[in-house]
């Protein structure tokens, strides 16, 4: 995902509108977002990195200040601790920046000032907090549950208030939704004038629908089995302590009303993870943050209980000892991935024969060999290769699992990218013949491979062949070498070059 954020806000700085250049189900929050990291930090991979890391430390004292008003201090900062490990761990994905990260940006910022609202009542802050959550919504789709938890909190403190009539209530219920709306009615707009509203609302809505209810119900609970095994590895005993912190909210009189807006954010955050039963590690990211505030709810409420029996400053502090113990464990089980390896080789030890170390090559050899304003067409779903050269894409299909699929739409898809790449005639093509590029099925519509055989034949000639060989090994050949070479691996990528005299 990365890839496509990085291509799409690169498009955004050069006022090209994403959803007219590239056609993608996910709404264009994030990648507004990453042009505006790529603005401050530079258009490379330690830029991206770096806006990350600036997401996460802002993620992190907007949820220390959360759970400091919902709790306190210690509890804020023992949750500030949880999400600091969590939220980079491989479990999760954390090291790339996902839509996800941002999601809990612009959710974490609208909750910290709905309670803020929820104090003052001023109508300015509830629009300024409806437009925060309508931002996670507009990061990716899924964000819209913490739109309408923010809604329900409102209604919550409305109703429960016997010293005002609901008019106010339902003022800034009004105010609150005005604002959520404001973020996305904003991207309707600029689809609009920009002519590519049709293609926005197909992706983002109509086909994007369909994508989340494809799978069925015995599957997502093989998915969430598998998953939350692979998100908890090395961290279990934390997931386990925010499992008993909802239990210690529940039993503590004390937090009657913080308990009620803790548990209900833990479970909007549970239902934005679940969206289409696809369960995927980094989803879980969105629901870190509720994870976090009951880790320090249990670490808390426990240190509490044990400091109103007895005296000893030992046992006082034991559940502290033993919370640091875990995250020092969980960092321990990684321990290769916190401190030993480099980034190429965690690259291929979690995404093994996906080629993305093998794109920086390919997109550099693309941008010596291409002018700034040539095309460039990519069959595969590698869009890292766009923005690593410094290219556009000759099609708005960036991705091609969606053409794979098995729906109505496939044959019309792929004969709509084959006219768009025969319109643009790119100098070059790129062929990925990887099978986590394409997912191809049993029963998948094949028209587009039957095209590209004769298209490539009759216009473009072999100049560069890339074989991953193993997660080590990587063969690079180029111009007369490429032409003659034998397959060395069963995963490759065939770089073509247009013949001059083609047009």
């Amino acid at each position: 995902d990365e890839g496509e954020y990085a291509y799409c806000g690169q498009l955004v700085l050069q006022m090209a509108p994403p959803f007219a250049a590239v056609y993608t189900m996910k709404l264009p929050g994030t990648c507004l977002a990453y042009s505006l990291m790529m603005l401050l930090f530079g258009q490379t991979i330690k830029g991206i990195h770096l806006g990350l890391l600036f997401v996460n430390c802002l993620s992190l004292v907007l949820l220390f200040l959360i759970t400091r008003k919902l709790l306190n201090p210690r509890a804020g900062l023992i949750a500030a601790l949880s999400y600091a490990v969590l939220s980079v761990s491989p479990t999760v994905l954390g090291f790339a920046a996902h839509a996800t990260h941002f999601v809990v940006l612009a959710a974490l910022a609208g909750t910290l000032l709905l309670l803020f609202c929820l104090e003052n009542g001023k109508l300015t802050f509830y629009l300024v907090s409806g437009s925060l959550f309508g931002l996670a919504f507009l990061m990716k789709q899924q964000g819209i549950f913490f739109v309408f938890w923010g809604g329900l909190v409102i209604l919550y403190a409305g109703l429960s208030s016997r010293l005002e009539s609901t008019k106010p209530m339902v003022r800034r219920l009004l105010v609150f939704a005005a604002g959520a709306i404001l973020p996305f009615l904003s991207v309707v707009v600029i689809a609009l004038l920009s002519g590519a509203f049709q293609k926005f609302w197909f992706w983002t809505f109509k086909y994007s629908s369909e994508y989340a209810v494809a799978v069925p119900l015995s599957l997502g609970l093989e998915n969430i089995k598998q998953s939350l095994i692979e998100v908890t590895d090395g961290f279990v005993w934390l997931w386990i302590m925010a499992v008993l912190g909802v239990f210690t909210l529940i039993i503590n009189k004390k937090c009657k009303d913080m308990r009620w807006i803790i548990i209900s954010f833990a479970l909007a955050s549970f239902m934005s993870v679940s969206v289409g039963f696809y369960f995927r590690n980094h989803y879980y990211i969105v629901l870190l943050p509720a994870v976090a505030i009951l880790v320090g709810s249990f670490i808390d409420r426990t240190q509490d209980y044990i400091s109103r029996k007895c005296s000893s400053k030992l046992l006082i502090t034991l559940p502290l000892l033993i919370f640091l113990g875990v995250l020092v464990w969980g960092v321990n089980a990684h321990r290769n991935y916190f401190l030993y390896d480099k980034p190429e080789a965690l690259v291929k030890s979690i995404y093994g024969a996906n080629p993305f170390l093998e794109s920086i090559k390919i997109a550099e050899f693309l941008r010596s060999e291409t002018k700034p304003d040539d095309r460039v067409a990519v069959l595969g779903s590698e869009p890292q290769i766009f923005f690593y050269a410094h290219r556009r894409s000759a099609t708005g299909y960036i991705y091609t699992y969606e053409l794979m699929a098995v729906h109505d739409y496939s044959l019309a898809l792929q004969q709509e990218m084959i006219r768009e790449i025969e319109r643009a005639s790119p100098k070059f093509l790129v062929l990925v013949n990887v099978v986590y590029s394409w997912l191809i099925r049993p029963e998948s519509e094949m028209f587009l491979f039957r095209w590209f055989h004769e298209y490539s034949q009759k216009y473009y000639r072999l100049v560069g062949r890339v074989d991953l060989i193993s997660p080590r090994e990587t063969s690079y050949l180029w111009g007369e070498a490429a032409k003659g070479a034998g397959g060395k691996s069963p995963f490759y990528l065939l770089i073509y070059e247009r013949r001059q005299a083609a047009h």
